[in-house]
């Protein structure tokens, strides 16, 4: 619970900043002199139809239709490493206002797993957009109805179930579902994890090949939808608003005393120059104030948490040291 109070004293701090400089920040006038002169690249560092690729599409889209950047947004795909490929991409474009990528907890865990060499220092942060939830999910016809069912289930062998996640090992999707079943009682190191990072993870439990897709909200509504699969709970503490996602139950609910917040922002290459990062850093801001970026909200699950390039530093500082201490706590770190 020391992490969950933490963030919430994070979110405390950004919404009171946010208040407190509302008369100094307008909407849509930058005070940067630079804008972009030619079309603009945002990395997703994942396979097509994950968090990541979702969320830089839907912001291409907004920042785009709503005219708030009037160059090209393309959204490309780099995969594989649990995002360091990208990372790696972005690294090599030392100094570009071209080449952006979305972001998300994978850039604190996969380096302090030791399978990156560059983590969120490396990289210019630009800002925050959204808070996001994870979800359990299982086919439609699975046994489990509930998170603790399923716990149940593992308590005499953990490695009776296998779990998929978009993530690589100790990141993200592995270490939210660790975390719910420790808080079961569960051996969360003994827990059979599959990363799949090609965009395959729900045809894999479609399919039968895996028992669990730990993943996020918006990922499991189309299929929850379809009637393929359902949702046995979310890492959220408060039931979400919106269709669909408004019937699925936290793990508080089932009495789990845990959550997780998967914050998601944007970052640019090193060295970005300041009048750029100005630019992008309001660019972002008008995003998140926009109704139809309220819309995608709603569709997806996600909640607000915008933090601007300093407030966004400060944050993922602290999210490496709480991370730090998490991995070392449960021996995933490397």
């Amino acid at each position: 619970m020391k992490r969950l109070f933490w963030f919430l004293g994070i979110v405390t701090f950004v919404l009171f900043i946010s208040g407190c400089s509302e008369d100094g920040s307008s909407n849509g006038d930058s005070n940067s002199d630079w804008s972009p002169e030619q079309s603009i690249e945002i990395v997703a560092p994942s396979g097509a139809g994950g968090g990541w690729d979702t969320t830089a599409r839907m912001a291409a889209k907004v920042l785009d239709e709503e005219g708030i950047i009037e160059q090209d947004i393309g959204v490309v795909n780099k995969t594989g490493g649990g995002g360091a490929v990208g990372w790696n991409y972005i690294a090599s474009k030392t100094g570009s206002p071209y080449n952006l990528f979305v972001t998300s907890p994978p850039i604190i865990d996969v380096p302090l797993n030791g399978n990156s060499e560059y983590d969120h220092e490396d990289f210019t942060p630009i800002a925050n957009v959204i808070a996001d939830y994870g979800a359990f999910v299982v086919k439609e016809d699975a046994k489990w109805d509930t998170l603790p069912e399923l716990f149940d289930d593992m308590s005499d062998d953990p490695t009776k179930v296998t779990v998929i996640g978009s993530s690589s090992p100790g990141s993200m999707d592995h270490l939210k579902f660790i975390r719910f079943a420790e808080a079961y009682g569960v051996d969360g190191e003994e827990v059979k994890y599959v990363s799949e990072q090609d965009g395959g993870e729900m045809a894999a439990l479609l399919n039968g090949s895996v028992d669990v897709f730990s993943t996020s909200v918006a990922q499991a509504v189309e299929q929850v939808k379809a009637g393929e699969a359902k949702v046995l709970a979310i890492t959220a503490e408060e039931r979400l608003e919106g269709d669909v996602v408004e019937d699925f139950e936290t793990g508080m609910e089932q009495g789990i005393d845990e959550s997780y917040v998967n914050w998601r922002g944007f970052m640019g290459p090193p060295d970005l120059d300041d009048d750029a990062l100005a630019y992008y850093e309001d660019a972002f801001k008008q995003l998140t104030e926009s109704d139809e970026w309220d819309e995608i909200k709603a569709q997806n699950g996600w909640e607000d948490l915008y933090m601007d390039s300093e407030e966004f530093k400060e944050f993922l500082d602290e999210e490496k040291a709480e991370t730090e201490e998490l991995l070392e706590d449960m021996d995933l770190s490397e």
